[in-house]
């Protein structure tokens, strides 16, 4: 299992960070001693929350960025919470749990599935451009975004980047539940967050002074902003 670095200050506190951006170089200055301008390891950050942090905590870590993406698979009716995840790659991981729980027919899987391939397709042109992602073989990757509820949009994601051979992969978020983080843990090869929330109703919102929605067009220009991906 891997290990969890946390600011055991933090834990079970509210408004800890003023935004993503702030929580983003917080992450960083955590992570900087280990992290800092190591060779072969790169920033993947999950649309549409993780990039202002992903974008901030590279550029503290002296790191290349990327963008990772994935979305939850929605709960019929429940545009917050959801059923499982899906890469742009195809990659599906369901919470069958849940699924049995909620009784949902393969029919309204498949429904939901089709909405996220979509969506999905349309993150693709707007966000990379159909620009292939960063050659991940033999890297080290930190895959990052703006905290951790379910668990299951980070741990599709954690597949998608170990069947493109990465060597190491680490989780860094500034906000998680800590049900969730026993989960990717058994996954990632270790996992940063600062602030840990042990048990109770857990909203990632709640760890946020300044909290609302990024659209796709913010974050496209946030990408733009940034610059073109290159490799250290």
């Amino acid at each position: 299992m891997a290990a969890l670095y946390a600011d055991s200050q933090l834990w079970n506190k509210e408004s800890v960070f003023k935004d993503r951006f702030d929580a983003g170089n917080s992450l960083g200055e955590f992570m900087a001693s280990t992290f800092e301008g190591m060779a072969g390891t790169v920033v993947l950050a999950i649309p549409a929350g993780g990039v202002p942090v992903g974008i901030e905590l590279s550029k503290r870590l002296g790191l290349p960025f990327d963008c990772l993406i994935v979305r939850k698979i929605q709960i019929p009716g429940n545009t917050e919470a959801g059923f499982g995840a899906m890469t742009s790659g195809g990659e599906v991981l369901l919470n069958q749990e849940l699924v049995d729980r909620l009784g949902l027919t393969q029919e309204q899987i498949e429904k939901q599935m089709g909405k996220v391939r979509e969506e999905l397709t349309t993150r693709e042109r707007m966000l990379r451009s159909s620009r292939p992602l960063l050659d991940l073989s033999g890297m080290n990757v930190i895959i990052t975004d703006d905290g951790l509820a379910s668990g299951f949009t980070m741990l599709a994601a954690i597949d998608a980047v170990r069947h493109q051979a990465a060597q190491k992969v680490v989780v860094a978020v500034p906000t998680a539940l800590l049900h969730s983080v026993r989960k990717v843990e058994k996954k990632a090869d270790a996992v940063y967050s600062l602030h840990v929330q042990q048990g109770g109703p857990f909203a990632v919102a709640n760890a946020y002074q300044n909290w609302y929605d990024l659209s796709m067009d913010e974050v496209a220009q946030l990408l733009k902003e940034m610059g073109p991906v290159t490799e250290h």
